[in-house]
């Protein structure tokens, strides 16, 4: 009864060419795409179970004569086929899918595959010999002597009567064509011609040169068009030279050859030996990570030649194959077709018993027996080199004669044999490195091998075995178990109490070679694992798994800075008791500039945690301290706030009345700053450690500015000649005068009967108080990608305006109401990269903070009031008053829009002072 598979069909990926194909029958695709094809149905004796087993996909020429590739895979994965431009064209493949492994010759169950490309020319050259380097540029061939014609193609595979004409080149546009040939073949893409022939150019020749050139054209007599190149010509193999002279007029038709297959496979190209593993998983307490599949994405992959001999042996005075001779055979057959770049020699022997002649003709058909059964199986022809090498070891007195004397069937039984040998290309690829992180106590992880198998492994000498060999300085004894699945202990190396972890400060590293070593040491155990097969990782040599185990250490750091005293004060024009304040807080800043040291009070602590959290250390202090090395950090924040007070000191005193009272004080940051670290595994990427940072700033506030003045104009230039003068100064001058002057024409209270006009006078206290408060949080992974890490900025500027404005009458004050709608704004969220944060650089100087400051405007109601009770007063002296003049007397009031318009701070000081804002936060060597 039949089973397996009934019939394949396309899976709808992939590019299909509609009207060149024939549905269930005949698939045409476009060239190099990925089309994938799947088991449509089976024969009813199928059971359920056998459907779920592997199949084996076989892909061989239309005739079924001769496989081009065949591989195992499972029954529910699609097979995909992609045809490069040279192998489309006519030519047909067909695909078919078995559940034994063996091709159906009396059913269709697969399909008809071709490719298309359109018909191009891509390279050319003319040999000496077959296959032979280009020598157009170095030789002069004569008429008669024999030439290599080579053309590779696109879109023409499988042509089988193309045109070659040979033209005589005098002039393209009007060459004369001196010969065809037809009939000719494009076997794998190519044009191989051997052209014995080229006397007959020489007849057909008028007026010939000492020297004359050739070249050809590539006629399509179906399509009725020449082929072209990819510049659209039609001339190609630009020139064959042949001199002037003949060395031969044999005249026979030119030779089809086929290409020649060599070189080496490629690096990535699957690989179907029956020795081989398919997947190696190694399963954690917390995940299972898959480090090996079926050789993808290995690195710096070879291919090592292994020569391969296999041998089989006959019966006396035979040449069929025995059942047990077979079974070698067609483990090599197996082998041999699913590996493009093997080429076979097959070599026929025979023992000294009987003639000579007899030998050399039974050695010979012992030979041709193999390779039948090798092409019957498959396998191309053109890849195999069988050869009768007669007796082994003949004597020298048989002289041709049937020598009974050395009748000695048990002594020669081994000469009766046929010796295959190849050349198998081995995998060998750069060991795969595992890191993971495990407590210093043992754990066991496991190791899973799928599919491991040491079926007709072609090693003479020892043999792949199906094992799993696990080594490491850290075992007295390697593990070496035959099997498909293992546990194994690994650990780090911080012990359970190390009185000292301060060493795995940096875990990956161990910082005292750091420190004691021009070259760090991996803190890693490691662990080394071999598990080897004919098809992958072919040479036991190289390992093929190295486990690096890092501590599971952690650590906290909470770090703050407080410096002592003011970035910069300076003041114009104040009391005997304010100035002695100003100059105290002057001097000690000029102490640190002269000694360049910073006062500040320090404190930290540094926690370490690591055997899942269960062992801890901490170290903790504070103190106050002169930080010599902390003044290069805040130095340039110190000449800007210089520049500040010097600017904006300059620019008031420029535009206000000579005397006035005014000071600036840039007030210091306190900082707090706060890391954790440890070993973990980047985001998307299971094989490798990297530290893991979070790193969090806060600093309230990062700077200051206060600023104390009694005038509102200038406290409102303070503020535009940090930007620029603007259009700040004029609507602060108008808002002044606009109040002066109204408070000056004088006040009417009363009546006409009984009425007093008084003259006022102003005054303002403005005091003017700006932070930048930022809070940061910064968390990347050492082996990540840039994209993957995260910043977050959570940042505020705060300008608190005091402003006191008054107006005497006769001793009496009443208030003038400004109700100012301003204020700083800065935030920010959101992630960003090591190089591009919003706020954060870094780069090889080390990691840097930069504030962002942005002004979103000031606007102005103002409204000056003043209360009736002063009239009423005024009254009770002898004038007549008018009682209905009771309450609050409105005597300014209005609306500036945009009385400071809106920028950014940060970018305009660091423009005007010509230097960064930007902060170190961690500074490199």
């Amino acid at each position: 009864m039949a089973k397996g598979v009934k019939k394949i069909k396309w899976t709808g990926k992939g590019k299909v060419i509609a009207n060149k194909s024939i549905p269930n029958k005949k698939v045409t695709i476009d060239a190099d795409q990925i089309v994938s094809f799947e088991v449509e149905s089976w024969y009813n004796q199928t059971t359920e179970e056998e459907k779920k087993k592997n199949i084996t996909w076989i892909l061989q020429d239309r005739k079924k004569q001769t496989i081009i590739i065949q591989k195992v895979q499972s029954a529910n994965l699609p097979k995909e086929i992609s045809i490069p431009k040279e192998l489309c064209g006519p030519f047909q493949y067909y695909l078919e899918a078995s559940l034994g492994g063996k091709r159906d010759f009396h059913n269709e169950t697969g399909l008809y595959i071709s490719g298309y490309a359109p018909a191009k020319l891509i390279s050319s050259k003319w040999s000496q010999v077959y296959d032979g380097k280009d020598i157009r540029k170095t030789y002069c061939f004569s008429y008669g002597e024999k030439v290599y014609l080579n053309l590779k193609t696109e879109g023409l595979n499988g042509h089988q009567n193309l045109q070659i004409l040979i033209f005589r080149h005098l002039n393209f546009q009007t060459d004369p064509a001196v010969f065809k040939y037809t009939n000719v073949l494009v076997i794998d893409g190519e044009i191989n011609l051997e052209i014995t022939s080229t006397f007959n150019w020489y007849t057909a020749i008028k007026d010939i040169k000492q020297t004359e050139e050739f070249y050809v054209k590539i006629y399509d007599p179906t399509a009725k068009v020449y082929i072209t190149d990819e510049k659209g010509l039609t001339d190609h193999a630009t020139f064959l030279r042949i001199n002037k002279k003949i060395v031969s007029k044999e005249i026979k038709p030119p030779t089809n050859l086929s290409p020649l297959k060599t070189g080496e496979p490629d690096k990535d190209e699957a690989r179907f030996e029956l020795c081989k593993f398919e997947t190696i998983s190694i399963t954690e307490p917390k995940a299972t990570t898959k480090l090996f599949h079926n050789g993808q994405n290995l690195s710096k992959v070879t291919n090592p030649k292994t020569p391969i001999s296999k041998t089989i042996l006959f019966e006396f005075e035979k040449h069929e194959i025995t059942a047990e001779a077979k079974t070698i055979l067609n483990n090599v057959l197996q082998y041999l077709l699913q590996s493009h770049y093997s080429t076979i020699k097959i070599d026929g022997h025979a023992c000294v018993i009987g003639k000579e002649q007899y030998n050399q003709k039974l050695s010979q058909q012992r030979s041709d027996a193999v390779k039948k059964l090798f092409v019957d199986g498959g396998l191309d022809s053109r890849r195999i080199i069988s050869l009768g090498r007669g007796e082994v070891n003949p004597t020298d007195d048989k002289k041709g004669r049937d020598n009974i004397k050395y009748k000695n069937e048990k002594e020669y039984i081994e000469n009766r044999r046929v010796d295959i040998s190849f050349d198998s290309l081995g995998h060998d690829a750069q060991t795969i490195v595992y890191e993971t992180i495990v407590p210093s106590h043992s754990q066991n992880i496991t190791i899973d091998v799928t599919e491991y198998q040491n079926k007709a492994c072609f090693r003479e000498l020892g043999k792949h075995k199906k094992n799993i060999k696990i080594s490491s300085p850290e075992y007295s004894k390697a593990i070496d178990q035959v099997a498909n699945k293992l546990d194994f202990p690994v650990r780090s190396d911080l012990s359970w109490m190390n009185p000292a972890p301060l060493q795995y400060i940096w875990p990956r590293y161990n910082i005292t070679h750091v420190l004691n070593a021009e070259k760090s040491m991996d803190s890693a155990n490691n662990y080394f694992i071999d598990v080897h097969s004919c098809r992958y990782y072919s040479n036991d040599a190289n390992h093929t798994i190295q486990i690096k185990a890092y501590p599971d250490i952690k650590w906290s750091l909470n770090f703050f800075l407080n410096l002592t005293n003011d970035l910069s004060v300076k003041w114009a024009n104040q009391s005997d008791y304010k100035l002695k304040e100003l100059q105290s807080k002057a001097g000690k800043i000029g102490a640190e500039r002269r000694w360049k040291q910073k006062e500040a009070s320090i404190g930290f602590s540094l926690q370490a945690k690591w055997d899942n959290n269960q062992q801890s250390k901490e170290l903790k202090d504070d103190y106050d301290i002169k930080f010599k090395k902390l003044y290069n950090v805040f130095n340039s924040l110190g000449a800007l706030a210089d520049g500040i007070t010097n600017k904006t000191k300059g620019s008031i005193r420029s535009i206000t009345p000579t005397g006035l009272p005014v000071s600036f004080a840039v007030k210091p940051p306190n900082l707090s700053f706060t890391g954790d670290w440890f070993l973990s595994h980047p985001k998307n990427n299971n094989l490798i450690v990297g530290t893991d940072v979070k790193l969090v700033l806060e600093a309230s506030p990062l700077i200051g500015l206060e600023i104390t003045i009694d005038l509102l104009g200038a406290a409102v230039f303070i503020a535009g000649e940090i930007v620029s003068m603007g259009t700040a100064g004029p609507q602060a001058l108008r808002l002044y005068n606009e109040i002066q002057t109204k408070l000056k024409q004088g006040i009417n209270f009363g009546n006409d009967k009984a009425g007093v006009k008084t003259s006022v006078d102003i005054y303002m206290d403005l005091i003017i108080t700006g932070t930048i408060s930022t809070k940061s949080e910064f968390r990347f992974n050492t082996s990540g990608k840039a994209k993957d890490s995260n910043f977050k900025l959570a940042s505020e500027a705060k300008l608190k305006t005091e402003l006191k404005v008054g107006i005497k009458i006769k001793g009496e004050a009443v208030i003038a109401v400004v109700k100012v709608n301003a204020y700083f704004e800065a935030s920010g969220a959101g992630t960003a990269s090591v190089t591009f944060g919003h706020g954060i650089i870094y780069d090889d100087k080390g990691l840097y903070y930069q504030p962002k400051l942005g002004f979103d405007g000031l606007d102005i109601t103002y409204v000056v009031k003043v209360s009736a009770s002063l009239a009423i007063k005024i009254a009770k002296e002898g004038v007549k008053i008018d009682e209905k003049k009771e309450g609050k007397h409105t005597f300014a009031e209005g609306k500036f829009i945009g009385f400071i318009p809106p920028f950014d701070v940060i970018k305009e000081l660091e423009e005007l002072f010509d230097m960064t804002a930007n902060i170190p936060l961690i500074k490199n060597n």
